[in-house]
C-alpha cells in the first residue's frame, strides 16, 4: 500500500509518499504565493495535489489533524484547505485518517512531545535518508505517513 502524507497549510504544504513498508517513494512541499487570493491558493493546492496524486498513485492518504488556539483567522483558513485536500483526495477516491500531533510523535518516536529535531533524525534514521529533510512541513509529512503506517501495522491492517 502506498500512503500519501500531509500537513495541511495554504501557505506551505508539506507531502510525502511512502510503501507500507516504510520505503520513502517522494517528498517535498507546494507552496502558494502569499499575494494571491485564498481561493486562488487552495485551487493551485488542489491542482498540485491531483498532480501529485496521479504521479504517484497512493492508495490511502494521513493527515495531520488540524488544531488552533490562538489566531483563529489562521484556523479558519487552515480549515478551508482542509477542505480543499479531503476535496481533492475523494475525487481521486483516497480514503484518508487524521493524526494529531502528539499521536504522530507517540508512533514515530514513542514520545508524544518529541521536538522537531528529534523527529527529524527518527525520520532521517528510518527512511535511510542521507540528509535530514530541510523543510519542517515536508518532515512532518513523512512523520505523518509514518505514523500511519506503523498503526496500521500495529494493528494488523493495510
Amino acid at each position: 500500500m502506498r500512503i500519501l502524507g500531509i500537513d495541511p497549510g495554504y501557505g506551505v504544504l508539506g507531502w510525502s509518499v511512502i510503501d507500507k513498508d516504510q520505503k520513502l517513494i517522494d517528498y517535498g512541499t507546494i507552496t502558494t504565493g502569499p499575494a494571491a487570493c485564498l481561493d486562488e491558493r487552495l485551487l493551485e493546492i488542489h491542482n498540485k495535489l491531483a498532480a501529485i496524486i496521479a504521479l504517484y498513485k497512493p492508495e490511502f492518504a494521513a493527515l495531520e489533524k488540524l488544531f488552533f488556539t490562538r489566531n483563529i483567522k489562521t484556523g479558519i483558513d487552515v480549515a478551508k484547505t482542509m477542505g480543499a485536500i479531503i476535496l481533492t483526495l475523494k475525487l481521486h477516491n483516497i480514503g484518508y485518517s487524521e493524526y494529531t500531533p502528539s499521536q504522530v510523535k507517540q508512533a514515530v518516536t514513542g514520545y508524544g512531545r518529541a521536538g522537531k529535531e528529534q523527529m527529524k533524525l527518527v525520520i532521517k534514521s528510518i527512511f535511510r535518508m542521507t540528509e535530514i529533510p530541510q523543510s519542517d512541513d515536508a518532515a512532518d509529512a513523512l512523520a505523518i505517513a509514518l505514523c500511519h503506517s506503523l498503526r496500521q501495522s500495529h494493528e494488523g491492517r493495510a
